[in-house]
């Protein structure tokens, strides 16, 4: 009998089991029509390798193999993705693991179908909800064959659990509470909704229980902190402590760096919005001009002169978590002097955000803050110190304004203090100031950072400062001034001064 290819299927991905069609795609399959993924099912597309094929398509692959499964468990946690090892938890009546191209797994147990809070996904699938995520990973499980286990550890739920609180906030933890008591009884996990219930109250500081995670320990000691950003310290400080840093610059001192602090304070206000002509700024600095309209703009100039003038006040960095918090709101109270709705120097109580990057929240601020220090008392070299420092308070954010400029001047303060030279970024790299944070926070990608502020040291070492005149001139010939976007369109970019000057020389 003549098989009917027109009948199979029009799905790009099926199953053939499910429409009596086995015979017909295996035989179509075999004429190099269809091709086999495992078992019963089929993909109409002949170009895309299998393995490129399931990890883009991954949920209608699932759905074709098992349909109707929930991802569960530790993968539920993951957001639907494998973990590590290439292991997919799920909850469906056929427990055979299943191996797909590319090495993925489908680990199957039996349990109750999908339930109203879970998450429904195309082609079937669904994935279990917060509430059910919780309390499956409440129950132990053992690794198989060395490979990653179905169930978080305590101290991963911990961590998993902070993490939402401190995203959503103590009404999530307590709506989450009455979800786990109401679908408890429906997974057979009471007495884990009982252990459940005593976490989330520890969570919300109601209760203490033996912590097996940093996180919960630091919540408990009334210092909770932001554990992803912590990790992205951690990446930080092991990148900076591993890697030989840019060769040491000594600030020049004297003569040339006699209007330097403006410079900085020039570009760390630019930057940020608070524009003036160079000339403009010098007025306001040296002069005591107040613009027309415009006398928080010139309070943050002045503001932020006074800090990088001042060799004292520049050569204090701190001792400890406690002595940073303090010179950030003294610093912050200077700086934002001339912006009283700003708050000067108390650290924020509404939550801040820059685009799509959501910074740390407000009851997180303090305890992030120190334990990014004490990350950072540990790097030997000033260079890596004014690095991480710098990114540790653009990260945390701990100001409804000024965050920046105070995180510059907190990084330039441990520079001094080691008799290095300066940091500045000027306008026409702010850009790639921007990139390169961007990148670190969002990819982990520190050699771009480090490489970004070590060309700024550079560039800063190598400019005469004596005069205001000498130091304009330089900051054109260099480029300096010239706005971002116009440069990027132009191909125009920061020039060292010392290629200058060889050139001249050549």
């Amino acid at each position: 009998m003549r098989i009917q290819y027109n009948k199979l299927p029009t799905d790009e991905i099926f199953a053939a089991a499910a429409t009596g069609m086995q015979d017909a795609a295996g035989a179509a399959a075999r004429r190099g029509k269809l091709r086999r993924i495992v078992q019963g099912v089929y993909t109409r597309d002949l170009t895309t390798s299998l393995d490129v094929l399931v990890r883009t398509r991954l949920f209608e692959v699932v759905a074709a193999v098992r349909p109707g499964a929930v991802i569960s468990d530790r993968s539920a946690v993951l957001g639907g993705k494998p973990t590590a090892d290439n292991l997919l938890f799920l909850v469906h009546d056929r427990t055979p693991d299943v191996t797909l191209p590319g090495g993925i797994v489908l680990r199957c147990r039996r349990g109750p179908g999908p339930l109203p809070s879970d998450l429904a996904l195309p082609d079937g699938l669904h994935m279990s909800g917060q509430a059910r995520a919780a309390l499956e990973n409440m129950v132990g499980s053992r690794s198989r064959g060395g490979r990653t286990s179905r169930t978080l550890s305590r101290s991963e739920l911990e961590a998993w659990l902070d993490r939402l609180v401190s995203r959503e906030g103590d009404d999530w933890a307590r709506d989450l509470r009455d979800q786990v008591r109401e679908i408890a009884p429906t997974l057979g996990l009471e007495r884990e909704a009982d252990d459940l219930d005593a976490l989330l109250d520890a969570l919300l500081g109601t209760r203490t229980v033996t912590a097996a995670s940093p996180e919960l320990a630091a919540r408990q000691r009334g210092i909770p902190y932001d554990a992803a950003r912590v990790a992205v310290f951690d990446q930080l400080f092991t990148q900076l402590a591993m890697t030989a840093p840019p060769p040491a610059l000594a600030s020049s001192g004297g003569r040339r760096e006699n209007v330097l602090p403006f410079v900085e304070a020039y570009f760390s206000n630019f930057i940020e919005g608070t524009e003036f002509t160079f000339e403009e700024a010098a007025a306001i600095v040296y002069e005591g001009t107040e613009p027309e309209n415009r006398p928080a703009d010139a309070h943050d100039i002045r503001g932020t002169y006074e800090i990088t003038a001042d060799s004292t006040e520049m050569r204090r960095t701190p001792a400890t978590g406690d002595d940073l918090i303090h010179l950030l709101e003294r610093r912050h109270a200077i700086l934002m002097t001339g912006r009283p709705e700003k708050r000067p120097g108390e650290l924020k109580q509404r939550a801040n955000q820059a685009g799509s990057t959501l910074f740390v929240a407000p009851r997180l601020v303090r305890g992030t803050l120190k334990a990014g220090f004490e990350r950072c008392a540990q790097l030997d070299d000033p260079f890596a110190r004014s690095a991480f420092m710098m990114f540790l308070v653009s990260e945390v954010h701990p100001f409804d304004d000024g965050n920046g400029r105070v995180a510059r001047i907190m990084m330039n303060a441990e520079l001094v203090a080691a008799g290095l030279a300066r940091i500045v970024i000027p306008t026409v790299y702010r850009t790639n100031y921007l990139m390169a944070l961007r990148g670190l926070t969002r990819n982990g990608n520190t050699g771009s950072y480090v490489a970004m502020l070590s060309f700024a040291q550079r560039y800063a070492a190598q400019l005469d400062c004596s005069t205001l005149a000498t130091a304009q001139a330089h900051l054109v010939r260099t480029n300096a001034f010239a706005d971002p976007t116009d440069a990027d369109a132009h191909g125009i970019r920061l020039v060292l001064p010392a290629t200058l000057e060889a050139s001249a020389e050549d």
